[in-house]
């Protein structure tokens, strides 16, 4: 019975994604669909542009309880880390980290001064930013959504998904959005 309890328990873990997190040097999780860059924000969104993507900033700490939860539990679903992978142009920030960022008015700072500059007080953020932005704004002020903080795979998949069908300029906001494409999925 016990081997039974231990089978069972093993296959959950398994199939809700919780041994597909791995952790860098950094002590941050790690993705493939994540992006090493040089960190400027400038370079990085008209990369993003030419692949047809959209470009997300991850904020995120070492020790994260929520970081660590939104990579076992929602980002290592298959469905979203395929979508992120096809959508998205990750780029990893780390709140306390010392890598030089350029943001797009062109001011260079460490990372931990970067993510107080852009306002961010969780881990993880995440910043979706257009297609364009000016040379005159950073990126807390250009992003078009920000996602404070770990949410369920229903919520992140919908989140995903308004940002690339640009909902943020639509009449729908995000929150009407999610409760009719959860009524929908819930069918």
């Amino acid at each position: 019975m016990r081997r039974l309890i231990t089978a069972c328990a093993a296959f959950a873990i398994m199939a809700t994604g919780a041994l597909a997190a791995s952790l860098g040097d950094d002590g941050l999780h790690k993705a493939p669909w994540m992006r090493d860059t040089f960190k400027d924000l400038r370079d990085d969104l008209a990369e993003a542009d030419a692949e047809g993507k959209r470009l997300m900033v991850l904020i995120e700490q070492r020790g994260c309880i929520y970081c660590k939860k939104m990579h076992e539990e929602v980002f290592s679903v298959p469905q979203i880390a395929d979508y992120i992978e096809a959508n998205f142009f990750v780029v990893q920030i780390n709140m306390f980290g010392d890598i030089e960022v350029t943001d797009f008015d062109g001011e260079a700072l460490p990372e931990k001064d970067m993510v107080r500059k852009w306002g961010a007080l969780f881990t993880p953020t995440i910043l979706f930013l257009p297609a364009e932005v000016g040379d005159d704004v950073s990126a807390g002020q250009a992003a078009a959504a920000t996602m404070p903080g770990a949410f369920e795979r229903y919520t992140t998949f919908n989140m995903l998904n308004w940002v690339v069908e640009e909902g943020y300029d639509g009449d729908e906001p995000f929150q009407k959005y999610h409760a009719r494409k959860f009524a929908e999925q819930s069918k």
